[in-house]
């Protein structure tokens, strides 16, 4: 019961801060900045939302990479790479 009531929350909680995010494609205002803490807070509860946001994220570092500017994420070692080592 407790479980259901808190993912009732995390829902309404997620959508209006996803929705003012879209309202804000058109308003003054941070969207992309909002439309990701949106979906984060949903990727709590939901599979939909965590691929949406991994897509994001994709294009995100996709963008940074075409700009030539760090990306925002940091990039994860690939271990099997030659000339690196992996992190203990």
């Amino acid at each position: 019961m407790i479980r259901y009531a808190w993912r009732i929350v995390i829902t309404v909680v997620g959508m209006t801060v996803l929705l003012i995010g879209v309202a804000l494609l058109v308003l003054p205002g941070p969207a992309f900045v909002v439309i990701p803490v949106g979906l984060a807070i949903l990727a709590t509860e939901f599979a939909w939302a965590r691929r949406w946001l991994s897509v994001m994220r994709d294009t995100a570092e996709k963008g940074a990479e075409k700009l030539k500017i760090p990306s925002f994420f940091p990039r994860k070692s690939n271990p099997n790479a030659q000339g690196t080592t992996p992190d203990p």
